[in-house]
């Protein structure tokens, strides 16, 4: 018999070789699963909503874990309530040179087996940041693509709504064996804030490098490499080329993941899992 936990996590990705675990590398994954092996005294392996490439940031990652009943029943509910602050304690003692923790356990709670991080999710929400011009740099920001050149954020939003809906994003992205590239994009939202602008998505789920090579084309269409149809012809030609360019992995981050109520979170499982086609 297990119990399922849930870990809402924060990372600054700037020193990790990623999310997923990797033999002699710094990732987070592996990071947070020594530190539950430690308190739990057995191996722990992590089930994550999104996996973050190198360099990649997140604020709202959600991961599951399965622990035994008796190691769950030791913590009782208040070792339950306390456990995030037990794990940042020891996420702070491991981070080198002194510096402040770069992982944070934002919470921990307990969940019905129901729940599957990856695949009860709903959608999730990234933001890619973006420092324009020399004036807008902040070198204190590691979130931030440091481009060095005016955008026209016009033509960069009619670009994107030529991706909006359902499609085959081949085009823009990796593809890994055996995986559909076929995703619902519901929302690209381009803003400045401050001297800043922020690239909002909005999907069901992303492929591998899919948000940064949208940005990518989005920002050849900003600054005038590219008229403001081309991402759109681009997609149609589901042909993973040499372009779009990926944009830095500096400036993404997973802001969230959403799911359904708790009575949905089998049901929406069960219906992520299934081979999408477009036919």
């Amino acid at each position: 018999m297990s119990r399922r936990l849930r870990l809402d996590i924060a990372y600054d990705g700037s020193d990790y070789s990623g999310w997923a675990k990797q033999p002699g590398l710094r990732t987070v994954q592996g990071e947070v699963e020594d530190v539950l092996a430690m308190i739990f005294r057995i191996p722990c392996q992590l089930t994550v909503a999104g996996r973050t490439d190198k360099g990649v940031h997140a604020l709202g990652q959600v991961a599951h874990v399965d622990v035994p009943a008796e190691a769950f029943e030791r913590l009782g509910r208040t070792g339950i309530e306390r456990l995030a602050n037990r794990m940042n304690k020891i996420l702070t003692s491991k981070s080198p040179d002194g510096k402040p923790a770069q992982t944070v356990i934002k919470g921990v709670s307990a969940v019905s087996d129901d729940l599957d991080a990856r695949f009860s999710a709903t959608y999730r929400r990234y933001i890619y940041r973006i420092a324009p011009t020399v004036s807008s740099w902040i070198p204190t920001r590691t979130d931030l693509w440091r481009l060095g050149a005016a955008l026209d954020l016009a033509a960069m939003g009619q670009a994107a709504a030529g991706l909006l809906g359902e499609h085959d994003f081949l085009s823009f992205c990796k593809p890994r064996e055996g995986a559909t590239t076929i995703r619902t994009l519901r929302n690209i939202y381009i803003s400045q804030v401050g001297r800043i602008v922020e690239i909002e998505l909005v999907a069901d789920a992303f492929c591998h490098s899919m948000v940064r090579s949208i940005v990518g084309a989005l920002v050849a269409v900003g600054t005038g490499k590219h008229g403001p149809d081309w991402p759109a012809v681009r997609l149609a030609e589901k042909c993973r080329g040499s372009e779009p360019q990926l944009a830095p992995a500096a400036g993404l981050t997973l802001e969230e993941v959403g799911y359904p109520d708790e009575g949905e979170w089998a049901v929406q499982s069960l219906r992520t899992r299934r081979v999408r086609s477009l036919d």
